[in-house]
């Protein structure tokens, strides 16, 4: 007869409970905002990452920063998460997330160390983020996005704080243009995903940052697969396939019997026959371009180009996709199905050119293009990278002021505006929820506090001049200025943030400051590895709890 089941606990597992779980979570937390504390605002530190490969990377975008970061501790690795999903949601406030994520957190110590329940110093927190973000919604600015100037006012101030801002409007030039490209032919709502489709970045080390313009079409890096196949087509006929222009042998087993000389040649000739009657299919439709994504056979070529035809082959499907919004072709699946609505016919010029020591086809003088590339050229690879990633922020930013045309004060200006509002509201809310309230209004403050000590300024003194302004009425603009670290009029020296990023960074930082607050047991059973010499033959210690009788 069984006895009781037996519970087995390895004595390796290790167990966090309580008060410590929940410390040792803030004090992961602190340390991974610490990491990229210095690399908030215009005059912020670079960071050098060095990859597994070798690698090395510089740069000052927190996402960035953070993905190459290799940590054990559970909270440090949600900490991390954070800034991967800020950076996938809106693009940008990837450092300022992490930063304000922290510091909510450090805030909760004092209340934990006094045995408050987690619980409250939650509602506390929630209290708060409801309140901010109704305070963000009635002092963002409407703007009119059809006013180009209004809108680089923002894009101005997403780049202010990178790399590429030496280079005055380029980024924010080349990122407002993608977009209106792409909105052309889009559903504002699925922008988001539209410009990471049809916004093409290609990189071309060489030549100067200038030289960085976007197309009115697409580039690939592609040549056409005959030397006597024309490179330069004005006003071409496009088809687009997906599909091989080859001999199709038969599946599996598929055996000949040949019993006279003349079966082999018999043989070649159906394949000929094959890829001839593919090839007219095509053909009949006079087309001046064929692009497909898989293989082009010899013969095939040979066909093609005795009509006169220039053949691109192994396209992406990405690539594939662009060239569709811009020539107003059809990609289609079997020659055979081919019609004559299936051919583009809005691309007004098909050139091949070589850049260094690649080809690349161009796709361009296209009739309102709803697809485009952006080409980027610079010195080293190392400019060109951080470049792109400036870009891709960029391009977050217009996608947002496009979906939701509303800006805020930047430069700590509405962290500390949020701040003083809720510590006027504080004294409304009842019971224990007030002291956590209270808290997430000073913890706010770490922006603009962090602004500062980046400038070199005396920390101090610029939050005690600015929470003097914000409690008088009309200091809503009055923020830190990243450049001097001097206190300044942010509506003045135009730095603004879209109103979507700065939600994302409050709701994303509190909630999960909250998440990980209300975690009181931490249990990893993950076995130590055991020593190599001298114990490979021992057996690891274990406790054994419950009846062991065997019947």
């Amino acid at each position: 007869m069984q006895g009781a089941p037996v519970i087995v606990v390895n004595a390796n597992t290790k167990r966090e409970q309580g008060r410590k779980a929940q410390l040792g979570n803030i004090q992961a937390a602190k340390a991974v905002s610490d990491i990229v504390l210095t690399t908030l605002g215009p005059r912020s530190m670079l960071k050098m990452l060095l990859d597994p490969m070798g690698g090395i990377v510089m740069t000052n975008d927190g996402n960035a920063i953070l993905r190459e970061i290799d940590v054990q501790h559970p909270a440090a690795k949600s900490m991390i998460e954070l800034a991967r999903a800020q950076d996938e949601e809106v693009g940008d406030g990837t450092t300022s997330v992490i930063i304000l994520a922290g510091e909510m957190m450090v805030a909760a110590r004092p209340f934990i160390e006094k045995n408050i329940h987690p619980t409250e110093i939650v509602n506390g927190y929630f209290k708060a983020l409801e309140d901010s973000v109704s305070i963000l919604d009635e002092i963002a600015q409407q703007i009119d996005t059809d006013k180009k100037e209004e809108v680089m006012k923002a894009l101005q101030s997403c780049i202010g704080t990178k790399f590429a801002f030496r280079w005055g409007t380029l980024i924010s030039d080349l990122s407002l243009q993608a977009t209106r490209i792409v909105l052309r032919g889009g559903n504002i709502n699925k922008l988001n995903l539209e410009i990471k489709r049809y916004a093409k970045v290609e990189k071309i080390p060489g030549g100067t940052l200038e030289e960085s313009c976007v197309l009115e079409g697409v580039m690939i890096n592609k040549d056409v697969t005959h030397p006597r196949m024309r490179r330069e087509i004005k006003n071409p006929r496009i088809i687009l396939l997906d599909c091989t222009l080859e001999y199709k042998k038969g599946e599996s087993m598929t055996n000949m019997e040949m019993t006279k000389e003349s079966d082999m040649t018999d043989a070649l000739q159906q394949e000929i026959n094959e890829v001839a009657l593919m090839c007219n299919d095509i053909l009949k439709h006079k087309p001046d371009i064929v692009i497909t994504e898989k293989g082009v056979s010899d013969l095939a070529q040979h066909f093609l180009l005795k009509g006169n035809v220039s053949v691109i082959r192994r396209v992406r499907k990405t690539d594939n996709t662009r060239i569709a919004r811009v020539s107003g072709a059809t990609i289609v699946n079997r020659p055979e199905e081919l019609q004559e609505t299936d051919v583009g016919t809005l691309c007004g010029t098909f050139e091949v050119k070589k850049i260094g020591d690649d080809y690349f086809a161009f796709f361009v003088d296209c009739q309102n293009p709803t697809a485009c590339s952006i080409i980027l050229r610079g010195a080293s690879k190392d400019v060109l990278n951080e470049m792109e990633r400036n870009l891709h922020d960029c391009l977050a930013v217009a996608k947002n002021i496009y979906q939701d045309p509303k800006l805020l004060p930047g430069g700590g200006a509405v962290e500390m505006e949020v701040s003083a509002r809720l510590l006027e509201k504080a004294n409304k809310v009842e019971g224990l929820g007030q002291l956590p309230y209270k808290a997430v209004a000073y913890a706010l403050e770490i922006i603009p506090r962090t602004l500062s000590a980046n400038c070199g300024a005396d920390t101090v003194r610029v939050l005690t001049e600015l929470r003097a302004k914000h409690s008088e009425t009309g200091g809503l603009y009055f923020g830190v200025d990243g450049n001097t670290g001097k206190i300044a009029k942010m509506n003045e020296i135009n730095v603004w943030e879209p109103l979507s990023v700065k939600k994302q960074v409050f709701k994303t930082a509190i909630e999960s400051a909250c998440m990980l607050l209300r975690i009181d047991d931490v249990v990893s059973g993950i076995k130590k590895k055991q020593q190599q010499s001298g114990r490979q033959g021992e057996e690891e210690p274990q406790e054994t709890f419950g009846d062991q009788r065997d019947g």
